[in-house]
Parts: structure tokens; sequence; C-alpha cells
């Protein structure tokens, strides 16, 4: 049967002996026939490669039993392609994943290296000035850019009073209790106790929505609950003060509460008003009461001392403001609102 196929392809027409190369690539389906027995559909590619000859057209009243078969060439090169783009999907999705974790741990620095600089400014203009000046016109502009997004502006009295209520726990209370902090404790420690405020944002979730720590969670906790002794405690038996109020840690302490307190309360927030608008209006109100303490207490830049800031003083309260509040701030609360 084989030898009389063989004969009989050699009394076929030339074109059925020879299918020149093309330049292009054809796709051709048909049902290919070997006398009377029948086949599945195929698709028939023609990989060409100098030639500029088509094809020639098969006989149509004769069953077609020459396929072409993609050469070694071009499987290689479809499969070179396939990995290229896998790896490119790869590439992007470790970019993705990056940057989301960059966005999720960049308020932490910004807030730790603030407390830096303003440790090295509050001398010059005073505590609660310096506070006023990281929330306000962090605030303003956060409103601004929010404004100029398209986002909506507050409505609606459950809206404002939820605002106002977010300004005075996660604004005033946190930055006050911080300047309080901040003026009896090292830059260091306040910040180590600052960011300590995730497990009381943890736990706090934990009773109010319901979010499930687990027993890694829990034992990071009660982890981190030993830490935060382990720095209070020397620090407070060493001052001999007969008042936690005079210690800078327990004012750190207070901060990071409002803080946490801050964190939980924006989901609440967020479901009358706009997270990023209500994050510039809560910096924007909960400054005004640091600023009225400032002028009451005579801070050294309520009385004159404004004109003896150096250039680098000006940029450390730049700093404060934009980077330690307007886009710290945004990227924490945006986070928190989504996870």
């Amino acid at each position: 049967m084989m030898s009389t196929l063989s004969n009989s392809l050699l009394f076929l027409p030339p074109n059925f002996q020879h299918i020149p190369p093309t330049p292009h690539v054809s796709i051709v389906n048909f049902h290919s026939r070997v006398r009377s027995r029948s086949r599945q559909p195929k698709t028939l590619v023609f990989c060409g490669t100098t030639s500029s000859e088509k094809p020639a057209p098969s006989n149509p009243t004769m069953g077609s039993d020459v396929e072409a078969v993609p050469s070694e060439t071009d499987r290689f090169l479809s499969l070179e392609i396939e990995e290229k783009e896998n790896g490119m999907v790869l590439d992007l999705g470790l970019a993705r994943k990056m940057l989301d974790w960059a966005l999720l741990v960049s308020p932490f620095f910004f807030w730790g290296t603030t407390m830096v600089v303003m440790k090295e400014v509050m001398p010059k203009t005073g505590p609660f000035f310096v506070s006023a000046v990281r929330l306000i016109p962090a605030g303003a502009l956060l409103i601004g850019f929010a404004a100029i997004r398209g986002r909506k502006l507050p409505a609606g009295f459950l809206a404002w009073i939820s605002i106002i209520l977010f300004g005075v726990v996660d604004a005033a209370c946190f930055q006050g209790f911080l300047a309080e902090g901040l003026q009896r404790t090292s830059a260091g420690l306040g910040s180590v106790i600052i960011d300590s405020q995730p497990l009381t944002v943890a736990i706090l979730a934990s009773l109010l929505f319901g979010e499930s720590i687990g027993a890694i969670g829990a034992a990071g906790l009660v982890l981190g609950v030993i830490g935060l002794l382990l720095l209070e405690v020397p620090s407070l038996s060493s001052e001999g003060s007969s008042s936690i109020w005079g210690s800078g840690e327990w004012w750190m302490l207070l901060a990071a509460q409002s803080s946490a307190v801050g964190t939980v309360m924006i989901r609440w927030v967020s479901k009358y008003s706009d997270p990023v608008m209500a994050t510039g209006w809560h910096m924007l109100i909960g400054g005004l009461p640091l600023l009225a303490i400032s002028i009451l207490n005579n801070d050294p830049a309520v009385k004159g001392s404004l004109s003896e800031l150096t250039s680098g003083d000006v940029l450390a309260l730049l700093y404060t403001s934009i980077f330690g509040s307007a886009i710290s701030y945004g990227v924490f609360f945006y986070n928190a609102t989504r996870a």
C-alpha cells in the first residue's frame, strides 16, 4: 500500500511535488483525506524565508496528502517570544509588588525621620508651633491635590462631624502628645514607641471589625508589648519622677494610641467622605488648636524668632509638612481604606 502511494505521488502535478517558500504566513483550514479515510480538520502553517513566490493552489478535486510542518527554527522563535512575554509579565508583577511594599512602609520612614528634624528645630520655634506647621500647610496641600484630582468635598452633617472627631483624635491629640514627648525623650526612642501603634491597631481591628490575628500575629503582639515594656520601665524608674506625666516615653505612648485610634476611625470616616479629602481636612482642622496653644504658650516663633531661622530650619519645617504629613498621611490612610 505504501509503495503504491509513493509511486502515485510521482505522477502528481508539479504544484504538489514542490511548495516553494514564501515570505509570509498563510493559514489554510481543510479536511485532509487519504483515500476513503477521513481525518479531523487541521490548520496548516506555511512558513517562508526569502522567496517571493506564493504557494501553488491545491487541486480542489483531489484530497491533499502533503502537510506543511513548521520548521525547528520557527518553533524555537515562537518559544523564545513566549518566554520573553512571560518574563515581561513576571517583571511587571514583581515591580508592582515592590511598589506596593514601598508605599506601605514609606509613611513610617517619613515619620521617623520627621521626628529627628522636629527635635532639632523645636528649640528655635517651640514644640506646638512645629506641630501646627506640620499639619496646617500639609492639610491645605492635600485638599488642593484632592480637588485637582476631582475628589468630592465632604457634604452633610455626618461627614463633617466624623472629620472633626478624626482631626481632634488623630491630628490634634497625636501631634500635641508628640510635641510634649519630644521635649523629654530622644527622637530615636520616641520614633520606636510611636511606630508601635500597629500593635493597638491590630487589637482594635480584631475587636471592632472581627479581623483574625492568628497564632503568629498574636505571638508578634506579645513580643511587641514586651519590647515596649523593656523600653518604658527603665526610663520611668531612672527619671525618678513622682508622676508619669513627666516622662517623655509616656507622652509618646499616648501619641501612639491616638494614632492607632485614628487609623481605625478612617474606615468610619470614609463611609461619609472621600478618604484623601478627609485626611486633608482633618489635618487642617486638627492643626488649629495646636496653633492656638502655641500662641497662648508664647512659643519662640510667636515672639518673633522666625527671622532668626536659617535656610536649613526652613527646609526642616517644609520637610515635616510635605513629607512628614501630606505625603505620609495621604499614603497611610489610603492604604488603611484598602486593607
